[in-house]
């Protein structure tokens, strides 16, 4: 998985998360598959088409908070993850 500093792609634009699909009981292959990116200062009270339940592994970047829900539109329980 890349760090939390390794959340800046070559053209410079920051990430502020990382969300990839594929799991695995090996570390080093747990940050596979598709990826899902979120910029700072987004909001999102629904998951993208295909993506509710399916993450598996994420990297939260210095100077970043993620909150995310059980339910839809921000609902149920809560739980934040930083770098």
């Amino acid at each position: 998985c890349p760090t939390a500093a390794d959340l800046r792609p070559a053209n410079g634009t920051r990430e502020c998360a990382r969300l990839y699909a594929d799991n695995s009981p090996y570390y080093d292959q747990c940050c596979a598959g598709e990826v899902l990116v979120v910029p700072p200062d987004t909001d999102m009270p629904y998951m993208p088409r295909g993506w509710s339940g399916r993450t598996s592994s994420l990297v939260v970047g210095t100077k970043c908070e993620l909150t995310v829900w059980s339910r839809k539109a921000k609902g149920g329980k809560s739980r934040r993850f930083s770098a």
